[in-house]
């Protein structure tokens, strides 16, 4: 009966992905689904595009693990997404640009820090695809019993062809199927009937030590780290701007985006919750990550144990599939386009569905060798925050910033966090803080040093744009 439920679940996904390539008109319903997503349908993919495998399954395993104190990887991710929507959303809709890196560009002048954004932020999201697809291979592996490899193709191969057929309507409308899963399997299955069958919380009490009860015992420093990686990691994510693009107007990517987020933050709670109902009940498991789908298995009868790890995998396809879009994206329009193509957008939607399932392939290549979904989602956080967080925020607040402070921002932090990962450790807390310090310091003494520009905030020129557009013009 699982197995029935899982199947058709997948047909299901390849249905709606075929409903998103009847929709798919241009290369902007490919890209940012015409931008035109309503309240309801907004916050429901930006939801489901930020609770991925790391998510679900990684922040089920930190449950497990650490106890209540596992929630705050995913909690984090939460409130980054309410500081986007009511700090940036409304500037970022207002730009009518594809990706983050485009946005570079717009403020720097130069196409150098596209191009060099560009190449990191493929990295991270890349990363993030392929944690999504080990994520559905651990939940496969349980479902069907089949080793890891051909898991792999299994799952990433359902979001690869999906993702293909409409870009993001595809991604859309089984965004939007998705969450209606993650929200029933999750909240309504899986979370009462896991902990009820442990005893109830005075069950867990008796069960577990006495840490699991404790916010901070994971430890002060590692959930600081979390802060900087996930929280300003997700600000400025291609896949979460890609997804604000998509909002029909600035008010439904602010208020859409705050219901997103406080979701997400319920989320990383339930998630920690589900992870110390499995440590009680199967306390000796060999690996941790198969915690979310050994319960399920475990407490839940035959039909709803398949609807919860349905919930799994729409919670981590949701991620792999708008990751996937998103690296092809930022190559196809900020890589390739500029170095190759000389041209400034990826305007033919034939080509962006070619780079869709050559970043898909890659993905699925690279996750055949990588192995743990947390530590890769760290490595691919710490590229993103120590390489970008800096020349993005200088972006929108510094007017000084100028592009040769860009430029040394990104290739110094990168290459610090790059070093620091190699030196201490890729799940290490050093490379985040020393790519940052890096980072910053590149950025303002370059800029200070360097000969003074145009200086205005891209906030600034946004409004100003927004201000010359609303002036009436007379004959």
């Amino acid at each position: 009966m699982d197995l029935v439920v899982i199947l058709a679940y997948l047909v299901v996904m390849l249905l709606f992905g075929y409903l998103g390539y009847r929709r798919a008109n241009s290369n902007d319903d490919f890209l940012v689904a015409g931008r035109r997503l309503g309240p309801l349908f907004y916050m429901g993919t930006l939801a489901a595009v930020v609770l991925g495998g790391a998510s679900t399954i990684g922040g089920v395993r930190l449950g497990y693990t650490y106890g209540i104190s596992g929630m705050w990887m995913v909690f984090w991710l939460g409130v980054g997404i309410v500081a986007l929507s009511l700090l940036f959303s409304g500037t970022l809709t207002r730009l009518r640009v594809y990706s983050l890196p485009e946005m570079l560009e717009r403020r720097y002048g130069t196409a150098t820090s596209r191009v060099i954004g560009g190449v990191v932020m493929i990295a991270y999201d890349l990363m993030v695809a392929v944690t999504s697809v080990l994520a559905i291979a651990a939940v496969v592996d349980v479902i069907l019993g089949v080793p890891a490899t051909p898991a792999i193709l299994i799952g990433g191969g359902v979001v690869v062809i999906y993702s293909v057929l409409g870009g993001m309507w595809s991604i859309s409308l089984t965004d939007i199927l998705q969450f209606l899963i993650m929200t029933v399997g999750i909240f309504l299955i899986l979370l009462p009937m896991g902990v009820g069958q442990a005893g109830g919380w005075s069950g867990l009490k008796l069960e577990l030590p006495e840490s699991y009860f404790d916010l901070g015992s994971m430890g002060g420093s590692t959930i600081f780290t979390y802060f900087l990686i996930y929280f300003f990691g997700i600000i400025i994510g291609q896949d979460v701007w890609q997804r604000v693009f998509t909002a029909r107007s600035p008010k439904i990517a602010k208020y859409g985006g705050l219901g997103a987020g406080v979701y997400c933050m319920i989320y990383a709670v339930a998630g920690a919750v589900i992870g110390m109902a499995a440590a009680a009940l199967f306390p000796d498991l060999d690996a941790p990550d198969k915690a979310f789908a050994v319960l399920a298995e475990g407490v839940l009868p035959d039909g709803l144990s398949g609807l919860v790890l349905a919930a799994a995998l729409a919670a981590i396809m949701s991620t792999a599939s708008a990751t996937i879009l998103a690296s092809s994206t930022v190559f196809g329009n900020d890589v390739w386009g500029v170095l190759v193509k000389k041209s400034a957008r990826m305007e033919s939607m034939r080509e962006s569905r070619w780079w869709t399932l050559a970043a898909g392939v890659v993905v699925i290549l690279v996750a055949l060798v990588v192995r743990d979904v947390v530590t890769a989602l760290t490595v691919a956080y710490n590229l993103l925050v120590g390489g970008l967080l800096v020349p993005v925020v200088a972006a929108l607040f510094w007017r000084r910033a100028t592009s040769q402070g860009a430029f040394a921002s990104i290739l110094v932090g990168s290459a610090v966090v790059i070093a620091s990962m190699a030196i201490f450790g890729l799940a290490a807390d050093q490379p985040i803080y020393f790519g940052l310090v890096a980072s910053a310091f590149a950025m303002v003494v370059t800029s200070l040093l360097g000969p003074r520009k145009d200086e205005a905030t891209l906030v600034e020129r946004s409004r100003a744009s927004e201000e010359r557009r609303e002036v009436p013009v007379r004959d």
